[in-house]
């Protein structure tokens, strides 16, 4: 995969990146995810003409990008082609999970919820100051399962609020993704009984 092109960024998403500069110079304290709100608002109400500027400009980047691909691949012998697909197949999982993390972080994505024993391993990861990490690790681990079931339900309750934390703002998030066109990233348990069914035809 050296030397190939990077794909191009979405309409929206080239939107954003270039907004969001913007956006953090005139509200330096705010969080990500407000500025997003802020931004998917301008790109809602940004006129046709003016969206066409950037879907226009994806589209000619895409052709280009195809091109491209197209190019590089007929210079390849066939021994080199095989190579390539294996070498295509071993990366596209994890380099397609690695953009769209970029992607989401960012669009402001809330953060998943962490588990009790996250929470406990990264308070106690900050206090411990000897060993390496993994020694550090295998201690904290070992403490954990020496704790009373009172001692682990301060960590059991801190999961839960961080459970509602992350439902409350996902939730809102998935009201902007929606309202800004990304039907793609909200989750398939989110949308309509009706979308599901007609996805699987």
């Amino acid at each position: 995969m050296n030397g190939y092109p990077k794909k191009p960024m979405t309409s929206y998403v080239r939107f954003s990146k270039e907004q969001l500069p913007i956006f953090k110079a005139q509200n330096p304290d705010a969080k990500n995810s407000d500025l997003i709100k802020k931004i998917a608002q301008l790109w809602r109400e940004l006129p046709e003409e003016k969206k066409k500027i950037y879907e226009d400009a994806y589209r000619a980047e895409w052709e280009a990008y195809k091109g491209e691909i197209n190019r590089i691949q007929k210079q390849l012998t066939p021994s080199q082609m095989v190579s390539l697909e294996k070498e295509i197949l071993q990366k596209r999982l994890k380099k397609k999970a690695l953009i769209k993390k970029r992607e989401l972080i960012l669009l402001g994505k809330p953060k998943r919820p962490r588990s009790a024993y996250n929470i406990y391993i990264a308070e106690r990861f900050q206090e411990a100051k000897d060993g390496s990490a993994q020694v550090k690790l295998k201690t904290i681990n070992e403490n954990w399962k020496n704790l009373s079931s009172s001692q682990k339900q301060v960590y059991v309750q801190l999961a839960e609020d961080d459970k509602i934390r992350y439902n409350n703002e996902i939730k809102s998030w998935e009201e902007q993704m929606l309202e800004a066109g990304r039907n793609d990233l909200i989750r398939r348990k989110s949308k309509s009984p009706l979308k599901v069914v007609i996805d699987e035809f």
